[in-house]
């Protein structure tokens, strides 16, 4: 069974009588500009008394917050908080259209709906103001969908004051995910949690409707510090000796003494920590990774102070969100980059360098870095070899590149790595030299950057090469990774991402550093090598039962995963009851996103592998009701269905799958296999072919394309697919034991030698290849 992280997906469902108003747009449209039943989202919430009330002792640090992107990260659509052009005004990109109009103080978006038709939206509020501004419309389901529409609100002079879209280049007609009001940009599930304060999600899922409350429409002061009832009580109270911690529930304050400081004669010129350890660190890092990061959430509508790893399953360096040297590619925020820097391993925290109150820097420029880093040291042309006062000698310019998302949004990447143009161009990654000197290749950069600090460097052996090895599959990219996921001087993050990446089933390498990773002090290095057991059969993933008891969430979350194809009575006596608790907590993680199809889905897989038939299909089930054509939903009930004996069934899911994604390879290729199980190899080829022509960038679709054509006596064109094959990927080494295989049975000894050969040296542990290998020697 696949798992599909509930991180995106969930097709809108306007009322439980859809098909009614689709029939009736007038009505719906009335529904949408104006509901009948306009819904007061701010409530009360325990323990929370909101920022005014802060406010009234700590006016300074109000005053700042007030000025941040954090006060104004949501507001009710009022002139007071609407940045955009709304004077009748029309917008185009040659795809998409919209025009922009208000009625008194009501702002009204027309554009395309669910259906496809044009209609009239109310927006009911502001979501962020720099450098965009984009806009929220209430649906009459509790759900707010963010508008594709966004307002530039930088000046003028740069490009700013118009409209734009934010995925210009997509089609993305009604329907799709990624349509405005699809689940794609479902605001209660995507964005609700880090843009308002003291958020209850309210998700009904019996109804598949919302109550989305909060207490504060903004990030406010109770975001952070956590409930303030407790401290206003205690404050009011005079009683000021009998708490240290004045009531909070969350330490943010440093009461250590201690300061950053730099030594005398110290040739490294970087400050140090002096005094007692610094007691706040992990508090602040992780109260602000909650939003700063891109997790999947493991409980409902957490409160601040709860220990990150407790409340959320953080992204690793994955494919597409991370170049494999770990800088920044997808939208991945500032906690994963900052995770893996050497910063956050000596013990700097964000408010080292940002206000906590106003967000901004604590210094312009370089003198934000010269805090730490002596500036006679490091701001000089000696150490970054650009013109004093250029882009070039900025700190920034080196060590954070920035990536621009949604259209207008500069981020800079928080790893603070050192820049490194020779990895680069061997993993395929860009890097900070040429991305300013565009007209000079990486080789450039590598010879100017050895000729100024030498040949060697101290991070070699870089692991960003062990990461592309690991991804690409490349023979000893076990040793490699081990290599990396065993020194604990690299950042955890990384250690756990290389864990993540090692093959299966486990070489000798592999499995010694899944086990030392399982015994590793890391949290998040011990979750990752329980996620890898699931790699192995059941009676081998026994002792992931000693981390049910662990005290971080994750960890047992991921223990119960490992071992849910385990019966209860295998396990010993003692952890069973743990088994329980921790299944449990696993279930609830994955309800937490119960709005979400894919959620289901691997609710479904986790009860399967429990024996549980009835709750899988219940769960399949669910998971349909919310998408009827969910791609991982369909294809995992095949797989489900053929489990059962049931083949007619998986056959009819499949195609389903395949009729609503003509485009997707993964459904083609399943229905292909599924076909193949029931003994029909002839009528698996033409969706093999489809599915190798979708996706030339996967060698497994062609291969087993190959495979079916050969087994169909069809020998000549499997040969042509399989060279093809090879063309495009030469060290594919499934494709290369076929061909060789193949071409001995046609008696072409000398070439099947030779690919046989090929194949062997690839991996010297291959038994197979080595024995196919020996086999043609002695015969030729």
């Amino acid at each position: 069974m696949k798992s599909f992280p509930p991180l995106r997906d969930t097709r809108l469902a306007l009322l439980a009588g859809l098909a009614v108003l689709i029939a009736l747009p007038f009505l719906l449209a009335a529904l949408l500009v104006n509901p009948s039943e306009p819904r007061a989202m701010e409530r009360a919430r325990q323990g929370f008394v909101g920022s005014s009330t802060c406010a009234s002792c700590h006016a300074a640090q109000a005053a700042d917050w007030r000025e941040s992107d954090h006060a104004r990260a949501m507001a009710v659509a009022s002139p007071e908080n609407v940045l955009g052009d709304f004077s009748g005004v029309a917008a185009t990109d040659g795809r998409h259209t919209a025009t922009f109009r208000r009625e008194g103080d009501r702002y009204v978006i027309r554009t395309d709906g669910p259906d496809g038709s044009w209609m009239d939206f109310t927006i009911t509020e502001t979501f962020g103001a720099d450098p965009l501004q984009q806009y929220l419309v209430l649906f009459p389901d509790g759900r707010r969908q963010g508008l594709p529409w966004a307002w530039d609100s930088r000046p003028r002079e740069q490009g700013g004051q118009r409209w734009y879209h934010l995925m210009a280049d997509d089609p993305l007609p009604a329907g799709d995910p990624l349509h405005w009001t699809g689940r794609e940009q479902n605001w209660n599930f995507m964005c609700a949690s880090c843009h308002t304060t003291g958020l209850v999600r309210g998700y009904d899922a019996a109804r598949n409707r919302y109550d989305t409350s909060w207490t504060e429409i903004s990030v406010g002061c109770e975001s952070c510090h956590g409930p303030g009832a407790a401290h206003v009580a205690w404050a009011r109270a005079g009683a000021r000796a009998e708490d240290p911690h004045r009531g909070l529930s969350v330490r943010l304050r440093d009461r250590s003494g201690g300061a950053w400081r730099f030594a005398a004669n110290d040739p490294r010129g970087m400050a140090r920590w002096e005094g007692p350890p610094r007691q706040s660190t992990a508090a602040q890092v992780e109260t602000c990774g909650a939003c700063h990061a891109r997790a999947r959430p493991l409980v409902a509508d957490p409160l601040p102070g709860a220990r990150f790893l407790d409340t959320h399953a953080p992204m690793l360096l994955e494919r597409g969100e991370y170049h494999a040297d770990g800088q920044i590619q997808g939208e991945v925020f500032e906690w994963g980059s900052f995770a893996q820097s050497r910063m956050s391993r000596a013990g700097v925290v964000c408010a080292d360098c940002h206000d906590p109150h106003r967000g901004s820097l604590r210094a312009e420029g370089n003198a934000v870095c010269t805090q730490c880093h002596l500036p006679a040291r490091f701001d000089t042309a000696e150490h970054h070899r650009h013109a004093a006062g250029g882009a070039g000698a900025q700190c920034v310019s080196c060590h954070m590149p920035a990536v621009t998302y949604m259209g207008v949004d500069r981020r800079r990447d928080h790893a603070f790595s050192i820049p490194r143009p020779d990895v680069a161009a061997q993993i395929g990654a860009p890097d900070t030299c040429t991305s300013c000197h565009t007209d000079r290749p990486q080789s450039w950069a590598s010879e100017r950057i050895a000729a100024w600090f030498g040949p060697r460097r101290r991070d070699d052996p870089h692991p960003a090469l062990a990461i592309a090895a690991g991804r690409s599959g490349e023979t000893g990219a076990d040793a490699l990774l081990a290599a990396v996921a065993n020194n604990r001087a690299h950042a955890p993050i990384l250690r756990a991402t290389a864990v993540s990446l090692l093959p299966m089933p486990p070489s000798p390498a592999t499995a010694q550093a899944i086990g030392a990773a399982l015994l590793d002090p890391e949290p998040l290095v011990r979750a990752a090598a329980l996620r890898t057991l699931e790699g192995l059969h059941p009676r081998n993933r026994l002792h992931a039962a000693r981390f049910l008891a662990d005290e971080t969430r994750f960890v047992r979350i991921e223990a119960a995963r490992a071992l849910a194809p385990v019966p209860l009575e295998a396990l010993p006596e003692a952890t069973r009851p743990a088994f329980t608790r921790a299944w449990a907590e696993l279930i609830a993680s994955e309800r937490v996103a119960a709005d979400r199809p894919e959620a289901h889905v691997n609710i479904a897989a986790l009860l399967a592998a429990r024996g549980d038939m009835a709750g899988a299909e219940a769960a399949y089930r669910d998971a349909l009701a919310r998408d009827a054509a969910h791609l991982g939903a369909l294809v995992n009930l095949a797989d489900f269905e053929a489990g059962r004996g049931r083949p007619a069934a998986a056959e009819a899911a499949l195609r389903r799958a395949v009729a609503a994604h003509p485009g997707e390879a993964e459904a083609h290729h399943a229905l292909a296999l599924a076909l193949a199980r029931q003994g029909r190899a002839a009528n698996a080829v033409a969706p093999l072919a489809e599915a190798a022509r979708l996706r030339p960038d996967e060698p497994r679709h062609a291969y087993v394309q190959a495979i079916a054509l050969n087994q169909v006596r069809r020998t000549e064109e499997a040969v042509v697919v399989l060279r093809g094959n090879l063309e495009r990927h030469p060290r594919h080494r499934d494709s290369l034991v076929a061909l060789a295989t193949i071409e001995r049975e046609r008696g072409n000894v000398t070439e099947a030698e030779r690919l046989a050969a090929i194949a062997a040296a690839l991996n010297p542990a291959d038994r197979e290849a080595a024995a196919l290998l020996t086999q043609l020697r002695a015969r030729r």
